[in-house]
Parts: C-alpha cells; sequence; structure tokens
C-alpha cells in the first residue's frame, strides 16, 4: 500500500436546468437476471462478472462544460479555460451520456439489445462442435454479466471500450448485493443459488453499530419482523426530527432491497413502513429496529435456479 489517492473534479450539475429529456440510466431487471442463471445452468454455460472502472468517465460529454483551470493544472495552464470533453461526475446528463457510449460499443461488437430488456444483449455463439447457441451479457450501469461458454473472451471484447477491474473478472461472489454460489440439489444438478445473507449481516452490523453509539442494542428473541399486535397506521408516538426521519428513510432502503434480494418473509411489512416515509414517529424506528432484530436469526434464505425440468405427466394423480 503506497498511499495513492485519486481524485475527480465533479460537475455543479445541481445549478443547472433541467434537461426536457430522460437522463436516467438503464439497469437490467432482477428477473432477467434471475431467468440468465437458469440459462445458464440449463445450457451449460459459464457466468463470469466484471465491473467497468471509472465507467461515466469513458463517454463523451455532450453538454458544453468548462473549468477555469486552478494552480492544480500547472502554473502555466492556471487561470484558462478547459473544455471538458469526457463526461464529468455531477452533471446531469452523465449517465445518459455513459448509456448511449456503452449502446454504441455494444452494437460495434455486434451485440443485439433484447427488446424485452434492453440492457440485456444477445450474440449468436458457436460451440466447439459447431453448434449454435445465444450467449448473453447483462448490464447494471457499470456492472456487466457475462454469460457464455467463453465469458472470458466475451469480457475480453468488452475491453476494448472499457477499462475493467482487474480484480473483478471472473466468476462472480456477490452480485447486485446477494451472494452467488453453486449448490448441488438431491438429484445431482448443479444450479445457481442467490442469497440475501452476506448484504443483511453487514446492514445488521451497520445497524448495531448506530444503536452502541446511542447507548442501545436490537431487541432479543424476536420470531417476527414487528412486534404482535402492531399496527403503524396506529402509531401516535412523537414524530421524528428531520436527520433521524433520514436515517429511518435510508433503514427503509435498505430494506426494501433486501426484498428485492428475495428476503420475501418480510415483504409485508416492509410495505406498511414505506408508507410512512414521509412522516415516521418513534414508534416506526423502533418497529424497524425490530425487524432488523428478526433478520439477524433469520437471514439464511436463498433463492435457488433450478434448471430441473417439472414433471408434467398428470395423468398418474387422477382416478
Amino acid at each position: 500500500m503506497d498511499f495513492t489517492r485519486k481524485t475527480c473534479l465533479v460537475g455543479d450539475g445541481h445549478s443547472t436546468p433541467t434537461p426536457s429529456v430522460s437522463t436516467y440510466v438503464g439497469v437490467v431487471s432482477r428477473e432477467t437476471v434471475r431467468i440468465a442463471f437458469t440459462y445458464g445452468t440449463l445450457n451449460d454455460l459459464e457466468v463470469f462478472a466484471a465491473n467497468i472502472q471509472n465507467a461515466y468517465l469513458q463517454a463523451l460529454c455532450s453538454q458544453k462544460c468548462y473549468t477555469i483551470c486552478g494552480p492544480e493544472f500547472g502554473a502555466k495552464n492556471t487561470g484558462k479555460y478547459a473544455i471538458v470533453k469526457r463526461s464529468i461526475y455531477g452533471t446531469k446528463s452523465a449517465g445518459v451520456d455513459f448509456c448511449n457510449h456503452l449502446c454504441d460499443c455494444m452494437h460495434h461488437l455486434g451485440f443485439e439489445s433484447c427488446l424485452a430488456n434492453p440492457d440485456l444483449w444477445m450474440c449468436q455463439a458457436i460451440r466447439k462442435g459447431g453448434a449454435t447457441y445465444y450467449g448473453y451479457l447483462l448490464l447494471y450501469v457499470d456492472n456487466a454479466l457475462a454469460i457464455s461458454k467463453y465469458p472470458a473472451e466475451m469480457l475480453r471484447q468488452l475491453r476494448k471500450y472499457f477499462q475493467l477491474k482487474q480484480s473483478s473478472i471472473g466468476p462472480p461472489d456477490t452480485y447486485l448485493g446477494g451472494k452467488v454460489s453453486k449448490v448441488e440439489l438431491p438429484n445431482g444438478v448443479q444450479a445457481y443459488q442467490y442469497s440475501s445473507a452476506q448484504y443483511v449481516k453487514h446492514a445488521v452490523k451497520n445497524v448495531e453499530t448506530f444503536l452502541h453509539s446511542h447507548n442501545t442494542c436490537l431487541p432479543c428473541k424476536t420470531s417476527t419482523p414487528i412486534s404482535v399486535y402492531y399496527w403503524p397506521e396506529l402509531d401516535v408516538t412523537p414524530e421524528l426530527d428531520a436527520g433521524t426521519a433520514a436515517y429511518f428513510q435510508s433503514l427503509i432502503g435498505i430494506l426494501r432491497w433486501d426484498v428485492e434480494l428475495k428476503q420475501i418473509d418480510i415483504t409485508c411489512e416492509v410495505l406498511m413502513f414505506s408508507s410512512h416515509l414521509t412522516l415516521p414517529r418513534e414508534g416506526h424506528l423502533n418497529q424497524v429496529f425490530h425487524a432488523f432484530a428478526y433478520l439477524k436469526y433469520h437471514h439464511n434464505v436463498a433463492l435457488v435456479f433450478d434448471p430441473t425440468y417439472p414433471d408434467d405427466d398428470f395423468e398418474t394423480d387422477i382416478p
């Protein structure tokens, strides 16, 4: 470790007019990710992941941006105007600039975007035996997931246009916060599984650190996500101050993402809490802590992408 530090210039996008078109970056849906894992197992394909380094900075800037050089640009350039060519963080168009650049690169590589999910890219490939199949590249902003017989080669093509983090290339250990692993089913079939356990452990640890700084702790021996006979809409405890309310909202965001990772046993409770984001009360916050206490001991759930074809012979069950 040589204590090297990386800095970046950030534009004041909050002070510029709002564009008339959407500037958001599309992401592949979680349902598509699950289908892709199942497809990979069904067709004996490998799965590799990679992360694009400094993603937004690799696209051209569609806005006219400039900066007045300071002393950090050198004595010869101090006071000069520098035109920004590459997209920079902070501008309102940075996201869509990167998205457009990424689409152009994918088209040059021979990929086609799926009509059902534009962030799922596919291309026809050939196995060693001559059989054809489709390889897929799933893009979640700067996270790439390659599903192919030769996923390393697919990511190597992507490196023609983008710099990938070398340490991130390989079979995925985590993807979008969830832990990815392979398991063997009782019938001997190998399948991928997706678990939120690692994400939940880190979330619970952060909450416990917060509570410890306030000389308190999570409830013990909780068997339900919220207390029995508690109704959030009937809570009349004092309202939270602005800072604590923001913390409450961040906790709800964590719980909602946990539901996305298939911790389905807290879905109803998270929906109930979400209806009180604009005016949370002390009782609501305490019940959210109760939910984290529940997750501390009930986080070992996983979604298995079983490629086994179901037995559709129902005639034997009909008398």
